[in-house]
Formats: C-alpha cells, sequence, structure tokens
C-alpha cells in the first residue's frame, strides 16, 4: 500500500508540516518547513540532548544556514548535513516559497519520538488563547515522552494563564530542576506574569 501526503495540506500556521507524525514515521524524524525570504525556518538549536545526526533538504527556493558560526548559501537541491549534535545550526529563507526537508535520528539506536512536536503545537495554541485546550494537550503528552523538561514548562505557563497558581508553580520547580536553563527563559516569559508577585517565583528563577 502506499503512503503519501501532501506537505502544503498538513502545512502549520507557523510554517511547519510535521510528515512524521502525519505518516506515522517510526524509524527516524521527517519534517518540513516553508516560507519567504527572510523567514527563519530552522530556529537556531543543537540537538545535544537527543544527539540526532540531521540532514536538510532545500526542496524549494533557497536558504542561508548557519552551522557554528559557518554560512553556507543553499539553493534548491542542496543538502546540508549536521554531524555533530553539539553544533549550532539554524537556517533562513532566502527567496519567497522556500520549503526544508529535515530528517534525524541516533547513530546506532532506535528511533524515539521528541516532545518538541507537541510543544510546537501548544505555542501556537497559546497564541490564540487556547489555554484549556494546551494544558490537556500537554499532560497527555508528559505520559508519552521521555524528554519532559519543555513539556512540564508548557504546562506551567499553561496554568499560571488559567490562574492556577499553585500547580504553576510546582510545574515550574520540576521544570527548572530538570532543565536549569529554563530559569532563564522564565524571568522574562510573559505566560508567567501571574506569578512574579509570587515570592516562590523569585526563588525559583533567581
Amino acid at each position: 500500500m502506499i503512503e503519501s501526503v501532501d506537505i502544503t495540506d498538513i502545512r502549520r500556521p507557523n510554517g511547519w508540516s510535521p510528515i512524521r507524525r502525519e505518516l506515522g514515521v517510526q524509524a527516524f524524524g521527517i519534517n518540513a518547513w516553508h516560507g519567504d525570504a527572510d523567514k527563519q525556518l530552522v530556529g537556531e538549536h543543537d540537538e545535544k540532548t537527543s544527539g540526532h545526526e540531521e540532514l536538510y533538504v532545500v526542496v524549494a527556493g533557497a536558504a542561508r544556514f548557519t552551522v557554528d558560526g559557518e554560512e553556507l548559501d543553499a539553493p534548491v537541491g542542496t543538502v546540508v548535513f549536521v554531524r555533530d549534535p553539539a553544533s549550532r545550526r539554524q537556517a533562513v529563507a532566502t527567496e519567497d516559497g522556500t520549503t526544508l526537508i529535515s530528517a534525524g535520528g541516533k547513530p546506532n539506536e532506535a528511533y524515539a519520538p521528541r516532545s518538541w512536536e507537541v510543544n510546537a503545537e501548544v505555542f501556537a495554541m497559546f497564541d490564540r488563547g487556547a489555554f484549556g485546550e494546551a494544558k490537556e494537550m500537554v499532560s497527555d503528552a508528559l505520559t508519552r515522552f521521555d524528554d519532559r523538561d519543555v513539556l512540564t514548562y508548557n504546562l506551567a505557563c499553561a496554568e499560571a494563564r488559567l490562574g492556577e497558581s499553585e500547580e504553576a508553580i510546582e510545574h515550574l520547580r520540576h521544570a527548572i530542576e530538570l532543565r536549569p536553563s529554563l530559569a532563564d527563559n522564565a524571568r522574562e516569559d510573559d505566560d508567567l506574569e501571574s506569578l512574579r508577585s509570587d515570592p516562590r517565583f523569585a526563588e525559583l528563577v533567581g
């Protein structure tokens, strides 16, 4: 049986087409990213936590990649491979109508989906004020993923927006225990505004 999907049909408002999730791919991660000139297609990040190698293919338009400070102009047809999980990488569209395909996985290990796929949907829910829906999605995801740090942080943000201060403080505490650098995010995060008068918030974020 042939399985297929049109990546434009599953495109999200942020320019992400979740290919792996839509097709139920279990062997590796694969997604598409779309945008016009100057749109950031791949946010700056590394893969130290996942240990993944990543490969990007420019299938339409053109992009500029930056990997560990080195820039590469990538017209359509270019394949960019980032071998080292510790490398910092990002990509920006340099032409309108640009599309990248990204694929990744950890060498010599079975692939396991990462929670960022859920977090990407949560951000869109926050943008439209669907905090209850976001809380429900994140709570469910916490039972299904091993990497729970950002999920727990986003749960705290949803609860803070819903006025559930006690739950939000405890989940923020747990998120920072899992990833101390999240304290830096929390200091300036508008989603946590309702917690700022609580002395426990100041203790958590330093």
